[in-house]
């Protein structure tokens, strides 16, 4: 079953309790292949919106790449450390359902790992609206290769049940967006036997567990690591980096949402007073929202 499809608010529990295991996430979750970033936002560099940026793990290689990257995420628990490994990137704390940029002023927006947790509807509908034309959305997932036997294993003990949502589906019946492009890259991450116990308690459904149920899983997980270990250098978890990109469609007029409207014509004014040789990124204090920043990247 998809995550969009569980009841609102078991759904929403489970995304905010990332917020509990934020440092495991940061240490223990796999990064993407940099081949993987190239294909997804290019090599030029361009202004990037990162939604569910999380600890920071694809936002690193868009750094890499040169791009201009606003990193977004409902939980500032995740931002504290996205920040701590890159001080110099912009944040702002913000769901994918309200993004804090202007119209039509960016050229890449970015989900990875997180496109299953938000609302379709409305975060198209706002991804849609502050793309350039010709601007792109770019969705990514690390998946675990379970064609390797002990990878099968460690899915049968958490129980995950199998993501067979068609996104290139979901991108097209929005109207919102052309023809979709995938690709599919193999990496690797090596774990000792510590680092599969984070990886573990990193998964959303694992961290509002039992304390009990949770004991009970992390020892299973240390004997299936114990049966296949095979030397110092512990187990590689082998996965497919599942990307999805398309263009955004021609659209008319679009009106400015409610929740950046005001912002945006205030980023117009900063930007203005500017000149030409100002900045070509303005974050915008919204006023009923300290943590909330409106980008206007023309």
């Amino acid at each position: 079953m998809d995550s969009s499809s569980r009841p609102g608010a078991a759904r929403d529990q489970q995304r905010t309790s990332f917020a509990l295991v934020a440092d495991e996430y940061a240490r223990s979750r796999p990064g993407y292949p940099v081949e993987a970033a190239r294909w997804l936002v290019g090599t030029r560099p361009s202004s990037v919106i990162e939604l569910g940026a999380g600890t920071g793990k694809l936002t690193a290689r868009l750094l890499e790449l040169g791009h201009d990257v606003l990193a977004t995420d409902p939980l500032q628990e995740m931002l504290d450390h996205l920040v701590e490994q890159h001080p110099d990137v912009r944040v702002a704390q913000a769901p994918a359902e309200q993004i804090p940029a202007a119209t039509r002023s960016v050229d890449t927006v970015v989900a990875a790992q997180a496109f299953h947790w938000f609302d379709h509807p409305v975060a198209l509908k706002e991804i849609a609206r502050v793309l350039k034309p010709e601007g792109r959305i770019a969705l990514v997932w690390n998946q675990r290769d379970e064609r390797v036997p002990w990878v099968r294993k460690l899915t049968a003990l958490l129980g995950e049940p199998p993501d067979d949502t068609d996104w290139a589906e979901v991108l097209i019946s929005s109207g919102l967006f052309g023809y979709v492009e995938t690709e599919t890259f193999r990496h690797w991450q090596p774990l000792r036997k510590q680092d599969l116990r984070e990886l573990v308690l990193s998964r959303s459904y694992v961290a509002v567990m039992d304390p009990m149920a949770q004991d009970r899983l992390l020892r299973k997980v240390d004997e299936l690591f114990d049966a296949y270990d095979r030397g110092p250098d512990g187990l590689l978890l082998p996965y497919l980096t599942r990307c999805f990109r398309a263009v955004v469609r021609p659209r008319g007029i679009i009106e400015e949402p409610e929740h950046s409207r005001d912002l945006t014509e205030a980023a117009r004014a900063v930007r203005d007073a500017q000149g030409p040789d100002g900045p070509s990124a303005t974050a915008v204090p919204h006023e009923d929202d300290p943590a909330t920043t409106l980008i206007d990247f023309r």
